[in-house]
């Protein structure tokens, strides 16, 4: 893991597409923005965690149901 100091307003840029600002420091909080492509998903840890959570449960009933299923 890179770890990195930055200052409110200052910024990095990852894979020349992605720049992550540092928005605003309030105590032991800090407030990022992130500019990124349309197309590059970006979401909090939780909610990308609760996602992948739904996606493996989805495809494990569809793999279930498959199993399931007579060959022809």
């Amino acid at each position: 893991m890179l770890v990195l100091s930055r200052k409110k307003n200052e910024s990095i840029v990852i894979n020349n597409e992605i720049t992550i600002v540092v928005v605003e420091i309030r105590g032991d909080k800090v407030r990022l923005g992130v500019e990124a492509p349309k197309e590059v998903p970006v979401h909090r840890r939780e909610v990308y965690d609760a996602i992948k959570r739904a996606v493996d449960a989805n495809n494990a009933e569809l793999d279930s149901h498959l199993d399931a299923e007579p060959s022809a």
